[in-house]
């Protein structure tokens, strides 16, 4: 099977451990505009790792249906990208977890992901088409949470990582988990969430840290 990477931020060794496999053939475009005029029709599966949903991407995208397309929105949703493709989670931390959250947009789109991953003995589940599907939203909120814990002083940044391991047995802090995954994604996505919710109404001090200013 070939898989298309769209990236100018991953190496073929990153997005192996998103889709693990000996018999995958990868080939990776650094745009769009840089595939083929007319896709190769063994690429049965595109996998667009750096979407920022502009109105040139998704063009540039959409001449590539009807085969699989996954992009990697974890914040904009089908309804707001308006294209039939598939959004996964590929966050920092998330893509190399076993199982994929993914949204697809019909039920016959769902069909050639079952059969995808059936192939590839991958792991997936179809998530609601929100805002930060399931597991950013909730580590988004934890990180915010923190950033508000420190904005108080109860605590250093240090001091919460190590309460969060030791007393939730989490793999990271918030913090940690934060610089990871980038502090503009988790604004972005918190941001979003606000629009409907205020409570996810992003710290001040993490505004600060994704606009550079000094906040210690």
């Amino acid at each position: 099977m070939t898989i298309a990477a769209i990236t100018d931020n991953h190496e073929v060794e990153e997005l192996q451990t998103l889709f693990p496999g000996e018999n995958i053939r990868w080939l990776v475009f650094k745009d769009p505009a840089a595939l083929p005029e007319n896709p190769d029709p063994q690429t049965g599966v595109y996998l667009d790792m750096d979407f920022d949903n502009t109105p040139r991407r998704t063009e540039e995208l959409s001449r590539l249906l009807p085969a699989l397309v996954f992009v990697n929105a974890v914040t904009p949703t089908l309804r707001e990208v308006q294209k039939p493709y598939v959004r996964i989670n590929a966050w920092p931390g998330f893509a190399a977890r076993k199982i994929h959250e993914l949204v697809s947009p019909d039920e016959t789109t769902a069909k050639k992901i079952a059969e995808l991953y059936e192939h590839l003995g991958c792991s997936y589940r179809l998530v609601p088409d929100v805002p930060g599907m399931i597991g950013p939203r909730i580590v988004a909120g934890i990180i915010n949470e923190a950033w508000y814990t420190w904005e108080e002083n109860v605590s250093t940044r240090e001091e919460i990582d190590i309460a969060m391991k030791l007393g939730t047995n989490y793999p990271l802090g918030p913090f940690e988990w934060g610089e990871r995954i980038g502090l503009s994604r988790i604004a972005g996505l918190l941001w979003s969430l606000s629009k409907t919710d205020p409570r996810y109404t992003p710290a001040k001090a993490l505004q600060q840290a994704v606009h550079g200013l000094k906040c210690d």
